[in-house]
């Protein structure tokens, strides 16, 4: 017990006086500068809208989540599917690979409206946003894993005539799996700023909107507020991707050299 909660200590302790340092920075900053609150507001001004109404930014932010989540799910979906071929074929490689690199060099803004005039202005064109967002990390993460396997294994694998699918269950995804996490760490917070982006657009819920309207309306504390529940949003998921991966691969070296 004492030692999990040192652990803890040892992970939560350094971000989070980092984090209150900065923000007794800012306060001292805008206070002793005198700054205008529609220019920056203090943290203080931030943390009172927020105490003020939080079943707004809670209602906002669970949409805002929603929709990125199923944007993951989509574009991994995708990703993974093609990752999968493209690990077992350089020729699907060399054929496929191209049109991934168009995916991830198209400006995403751009493609907002135009997802929105083919689909409307429901939740759809902000989960395909999303899931554009999150395509090609993933794909690269998850071919890469699916092709980082232990030589000895796979010759010893296919020496018993094992199947292309049990080589793929037994060494290839297991293989992958860190690769898989580390991917999930970065297309989360990525697919969050694609559902943002994609309500901008759209303009009927969730944190996007919420960003889009308090910026034309020179409400710099609703702003800040907002961004603050999106940044605690990605810091929560991505602290509880890190505990998942410690529980589900506790046998890999990268886990057990963690300390």
């Amino acid at each position: 017990m004492n030692q999990t909660l040192r652990s803890l200590a040892a992970h939560i302790l350094p971000p989070a006086l980092t984090l209150i340092g900065a923000l007794l920075f800012w306060e001292f900053w805008v206070q002793w500068r005198d700054i205008a609150i529609i220019v920056v507001p203090p943290p203080s001004a931030v943390l009172e809208r927020f105490l003020d109404d939080p079943d707004f930014f809670r209602h906002h932010g669970g949409w805002t989540l929603y929709e990125a989540t199923l944007g993951l799910l989509l574009g991994s979906s995708f990703a993974l599917a093609l990752a999968i071929a493209m690990a077992h074929s350089r020729l699907t490689e060399r054929a496929l690979f191209p049109l991934a690199i168009i995916i991830k060099v198209t400006p995403i803004v751009a493609v907002a409206p135009v997802l929105v005039i083919m689909f409307g202005f429901g939740t759809t064109p902000k989960i395909l946003v999303a899931a554009l967002f999150s395509f090609f990390p993933m794909l690269v993460n998850a071919m890469t894993g699916f092709r980082d396997v232990n030589p000895g294994a796979l010759e010893f694998l296919r020496s018993l005539r094992a199947s292309p699918w049990q080589l793929f269950w037994k060494l290839r995804l297991p293989s992958a799996l860190p690769y898989l996490f580390a991917a999930l760490k970065v297309t989360y917070p990525l697919a969050l700023i694609g559902a943002v982006v994609a309500e901008w657009f759209t303009g009927d819920r969730g944190l996007g909107l919420v960003i889009f309207v308090a910026n034309a309306n020179l409400d710099t504390p609703t702003l800040f507020a907002a961004v603050g529940v999106l940044a605690l949003t990605g810091v929560t998921l991505n602290v509880l991707l890190y505990l998942t991966e410690r529980r589900l691969l506790f046998w890999h070296e990268t886990i057990r050299t963690i300390r």
